[in-house]
């Protein structure tokens, strides 16, 4: 009997199963990566904001921006 080859339907569903198992591992490297980049594009936001504040001041105090408004 061992020498009988597989069942047709068992060597697909083999690969089926080998095939999911590398798309499982291929969706947690990008979850991975995707999360990096969220915490970087964060980060980047942050320090954005921070500059567009200070120019603002520097702004006002140079009396480069219209105050009435």
């Amino acid at each position: 009997m061992s020498g009988q080859p597989d069942n047709l339907a068992l060597v697909f569903l083999r690969r089926i199963d080998a095939s999911q198992a590398e798309m499982r591992q291929d969706i947690r490297e990008i979850k991975e990566r995707l999360g990096f980049l969220e915490g970087t594009y964060a980060s980047v936001s942050r320090r954005v904001d921070r500059m567009d504040e200070r120019l603002e001041r520097i702004e006002r105090r140079l009396d480069l921006v219209d105050m009435t408004a």
